[in-house]
């Protein structure tokens, strides 16, 4: 496995080998003695995060940190700024020109793997977040599947999508599609956070298409009170008229004129209670064909898998 690469930056030698003793074992360490090498190793190197003292010659971490935010090459990667104890002006403006968190010196190790750890993390995370919803996207879906078949537990993957979307954004606009993938996802994360567990996992694959990772136990609670949610609130995005029409009238995919229902959600759920998956291949392509299925029906409704063998 590739290690990520982190670059050091202080004037101090003696700092620099405190950091690189700490991470060398699970980072990849590059250092360089002041700020306009730290400038010219980003350019180069394309580190994956980089530690920053504050008060260096030539330029200081709140110079590089600024200039490296104004660059649209380098404004993505992560930073840490090491400040003086007791500095609190430098910490806050190190915050305030876009450094992701910092560290007081002397520091224990610990707490350094720890920070640099959260900091990687959430830098991955925002880097795929869906640009709307802000929940994780395609790559975080596939690497949280993928933890799970690696370490061989029991899990559940909830697929989900709207029904008759596209015509309801034809109908109100772009706008109000927005909200209303706004709405599926705030209702998404309520209904796990009252039915699931602190380990499941909420992404956003793109459009209306939704993913939960969750317990076997739990997929099916999660999928109800989605739906109740989804039923109850859903409806209140549409004109007073509509509603209580209960359609719309819209342009299907090849531009006839017709009647669209209320949307709903559909859901299949898939899990390894009854058999085995290889690859996160195979999970998504029973979700697609499960969540097809339950789009079907035209109405809010989920199925779940429980046979042995492939369709």
């Amino acid at each position: 496995m590739v290690k990520k690469k982190i670059l050091v930056v202080d004037d101090e030698l003696f700092i620099r080998d405190i950091l690189k003793s700490i991470l060398e074992e699970e980072y990849e360490v590059i250092e360089a003695g002041d700020g306009e090498e730290g400038l010219d190793l980003v350019k180069k190197e394309r580190p994956d995060l980089v530690i920053l003292d504050y008060k260096m010659p030539k330029k200081t971490g709140i110079e590089v940190c600024r200039e490296l935010r104004e660059d649209p090459l380098f404004l993505h990667i992560p930073i840490i700024m090491l400040t003086g104890k007791g500095e609190v002006k430098d910490k806050v403006e190190g915050l305030e020109v876009g450094a992701d968190d910092y560290i007081v010196k002397p520091f224990e190790s610990q707490e350094l793997l720890a920070r640099v750890k959260m900091v990687l993390k959430r830098s991955e995370r925002d880097l795929d977040a869906n640009p709307l919803t802000r929940l994780p996207g395609n790559v975080s879906i596939m690497n949280e599947i993928q933890k799970r078949l690696d370490s061989g537990e029991k899990f559940a993957v909830l697929y989900l999508d709207l029904n008759k979307f596209k015509a309801f954004n034809d109908y109100y606009g772009f706008k109000r599609g927005d909200e209303l993938i706004k709405t599926t996802a705030r209702l998404i994360i309520e209904a796990v956070h009252n039915k699931g567990t602190e380990d499941d996992f909420i992404g956003h694959i793109g459009g209306d298409d939704f993913v939960v990772v969750t317990q076997p136990d739990k997929a099916q609670d999660i999928a109800k009170e989605i739906i109740e949610r989804f039923d109850s609130q859903v409806p209140l995005l549409y004109d007073e008229e509509d509603r209580k029409r209960g359609f719309i009238i819209s342009k299907d995919r090849l531009g006839r004129e017709k009647k669209f229902s209320i949307v709903s959600i559909a859901m299949g759920i898939v899990t390894n209670l009854y058999r085995d998956f290889q690859h996160i291949g195979e999970v998504s392509s029973v979700g697609a064909e499960l969540k097809n299925f339950a789009k079907s029906f035209g109405k809010s409704i989920y199925v779940e898998e429980k046979r042995k063998t492939d369709f």
